[in-house]
């Protein structure tokens, strides 16, 4: 179905109810002050506000400027931190897939590179349209509509229009010709008492190494309506990318090719004389380079919110919502070749996502008690592909759009995810010093996958369910200024597509034997505020049961084919600090330091094979990361050094290799000065990424991990980008 008339429905809904608010009451919906350190939390989160995604080259991922939050760790071979082949995140050990997102509340699911059931948080919204983030590193909130989130959730929070009519306009112009165009209208009180904000992003930029571009554009449109302090709120996103990919490499191609080596493209000669065996740069396999690889994703994602106050006591909070994707991962592989010419085919990974959902929830106040519960529901159709397409001795094909008219497809599977989680808590004021949160979530997802082409590929269906997840949580107030809290939690993470990639066989030997997995966190800490001194020190404990990982189910000679399987225990031990130190009146010192030892306490059967991994650091989750940042603004000039410090991490599960530990370095400095001519506001600003110039490996895992790389031959690492120089100008009017 075209996806204008999937919004159809949408529209008329968002048009009908701004016309029945034209006589609403022009009274804002209240919201708490937000801390950095978040205090009066049960839970332990942190806060990253608008002017910490502002201070960032435009277009730079919220996830990369997470970066500094105790206990996060983010990697990417882009400088903007937004290419997704590449990206990766963790926290306190669990890794991007083990984590909940959200933005506004709308589930972005678990930031798979080939997502089934959400989408990046680069593409949900344009940078300049988020207004904070909260990270909640351990237990995570009950409410958060996530069952990804073994680990803790990133809560994304879109900014509301303007009160006055005006227009920002932005221009960012870069190394590598990289170039991003933002323009945002807001249209200020309307006569019915509404608000609107709509925006544009064009960015293009070519590849730091290799060549090819990354293409981004962005349309964002939200509505804002207040009825009393009753709250009604509407957004349509759309986002448009195209990635030509950075080629995966070993840590001896390293040394044997140098840190700037890259595909072919768009060389297709050489990509073509490389699948014939016939190399002249150094190369030894096929697999040292390609013609190209590339990512194309097109998204147009929605949302309806009405926050109700129904009486002094009573708030019914519901919101709608519709997803819809197009996309694919392209490679050009010499494995298969192109019938006739004997060239490399294209080939690809398709997916369409459609998903609608619901989220609803009740907060009644009684006395000391603050009940609240709600439900989440969503209906995801979601299709995949394996196909091949041809190419010409004189037509490789483009790497910026999907290719039509496939010569083979391997297989084909239409999925049917179905999730309903609902949850209840109470928020307890047991004194003026202790408040206790002590609720339940149960979670259920059922996935039904059928095989419409492909041969021993397998159909059927999967369940995932906790019918109860209990969480606990409190904080003492020690004083004015020091606080204690403390929480335990349970989550589950569900399985959804990952069993269906295996033969008919196998996937008949483990269903109804697989189980999702589940932990157990324990957290606990000391939150201090004062006028110049802020900071948090956090201890936790994390049992983590039945990992999953595919593994041989037999072996491999005599045809046993891989399977998922639950192979044992992970525990996570570790320490999170954090400080701010505002000295001065114009300067501030941001500090984090986080400990953490995350290891396997299993060994498993791979096949034949015993993996001796118990004991081991989990792979790709650094022991000691340190973030220091220097900030000065004194409301016209303004000014961010910051340095991150990660240690050795490792890509092996038997810890038998490794990439080092490094520092990296940024810079920022700018100049804003108000009510200029016809500008409100004109900001003109310098980002420096990679100050210091270091190569150093950044994402691993790119290819997967493997048990063992003696030889460092293993192809799943990228290199991170170069030194790299930005201006922006920003007028306001």
């Amino acid at each position: 179905m075209d996806n204008k008339f999937r919004l159809r429905p949408l529209a008329v809904l968002i048009a009908s109810l701004v016309v029945s608010s034209a006589y609403a009451q022009d009274d804002a919906v209240k919201t708490d002050d937000i801390s950095v350190f978040g205090q009066g939390q049960t839970r332990q989160v942190q806060n990253i506000s608008k002017k910490d995604i502002e201070d960032a080259a435009p277009g730079t991922s919220p996830l990369k400027v997470l970066d500094k939050v105790p206990g996060v760790h983010f990697e990417s071979s882009d400088t903007f931190g937004a290419y997704e082949w590449s990206t990766s995140i963790s926290v306190r050990g669990f890794s991007a897939n083990q984590l909940g997102y959200t933005l506004d509340d709308i589930p972005l699911g678990d930031l798979s590179y080939g997502n089934h059931n959400g989408l990046h948080i680069s593409r949900a919204i344009s940078s300049e349209n988020l207004g904070r983030v909260q990270v909640s590193q351990g237990t995570g909130s009950i409410d958060t509509a996530s069952t990804s989130n073994l680990g803790g959730t990133m809560q994304f929070y879109s900014t509301d229009p303007d009160e006055q009519f005006g227009v920002t306009a932005s221009q960012m112009l870069g190394e590598n010709s990289a170039r991003r165009t933002y323009v945002r209208l807001d249209s200020g009180r309307l006569a019915n008492g509404g608000k609107l904000y709509i925006s544009a992003v064009d960015q293009n930029s070519d590849k730091w190494k290799g060549h090819g571009e990354q293409r981004n554009k962005q349309v964002n449109a939200k509505y804002v309506q207040f009825f009393g302090e009753s709250k009604l709120s509407a957004f349509v996103n759309w986002s448009d990318r195209q990635e030509v990919d950075y080629q995966d490499l070993s840590k001896e191609m390293l040394g044997r090719l140098g840190y700037k080596w890259d595909n072919y493209y768009p060389d297709w000669n050489k990509a073509i004389q490389s699948s014939q065996n016939i190399w002249t740069s150094g190369e030894t396999s096929v697999d040292d380079a390609y013609y190209a690889g590339s990512g194309i994703r097109e998204d147009y994602l929605s949302g309806v919110t009405l926050d109700a106050k129904l009486s002094d006591n009573l708030r019914w909070k519901n919101t709608v919502y519709h997803h819809s994707n197009k996309g694919a991962g392209l490679w050009w592989t010499p494995y298969v070749l192109s019938p006739v010419s004997n060239t490399p085919s294209v080939r690809t990974t398709e997916y369409d996502i459609d998903r609608t959902g619901l989220l609803s929830s009740l907060t009644y106040t009684l006395g000391n008690h603050k009940l609240n519960g709600g439900l989440w529901y969503e209906n995801d159709d979601f299709t995949q592909a394996r196909r091949y397409y041809a190419t010409t001795a004189t037509d490789p094909r483009t790497p910026y759009e999907i290719p039509s008219g496939p010569f083979r497809t391997d297989w084909a599977f239409n999925y049917t995810e179905k999730t309903m989680q609902w949850y209840a808590q109470d928020t307890i004021t047991v004194s003026p010093k202790l408040t206790v949160n002590a609720g339940f979530k149960s979670p259920k997802v059922d996935v039904t996958g059928t095989e419409t082409t492909g041969a021993d590929r397998p159909s059927g269906s999967i369940t995932s369910k906790k019918s109860f997840l209990p969480q606990l949580s409190m904080v003492y107030k020690l004083d004015d200024s020091n606080e204690l809290f403390a929480g335990v939690a349970q989550n589950m993470r569900a399985i959804y597509t990952q069993p269906f990639g295996t033969t008919r066989a196998g996937f008949a030997a483990i269903q109804g034997n697989l189980n999702p997995e589940t932990s157990t966190t324990y957290e606990g800490g000391w939150r201090f505020q004062g006028n110049k001194l802020d900071g948090v020190v956090s201890l936790y404990h994390v049992d983590f049961k039945d990992r999953l990982l595919s593994i041989g189910s037999g072996a491999g000679i005599v045809g046993s084919p891989s399977v998922l399987a639950n192979v044992g225990k992970v525990e996570s031990n570790g320490m999170d600090l954090g400080l701010n130190w505002k000295f001065a009146s114009s300067w501030s010192w941001f500090n984090s330091l986080s400990f953490n030892s995350t290891q396997y306490k299993d060994n498993y059967l791979d096949g034949v094979n015993v993996r001796n991994v118990s004991g081991k650091q989990v792979v790709g989750v650094p022991e000691q990361m340190f973030k220091t940042e220097l900030a000065y603004d004194n409301g016209t000039w303004f000014a961010r050094l910051g340095g991150d410090y990660t240690s050795k991490r490792y890509y092996t599960y038997s810890n038998d290799n490794s990439v080092d530990g490094r520092w990296l370095w940024n810079l920022g400095a700018g100049y804003r000065v108000k009510n200029v001519g016809f500008f409100k506001e004109v900001k003109a600003q310098v980002n420096i990424n990679n100050l210091l110039n270091k190569e150093y490996f950044a994402s691993m895992g790119t290819n997967g991990f493997s048990y063992s790389d003696p030889t460092g031959t293993g192809q799943t690492l990228q290199t991170g980008a170069p030194r790299q120089a930005f201006i922006n100008v920003t007028g306001k009017f």
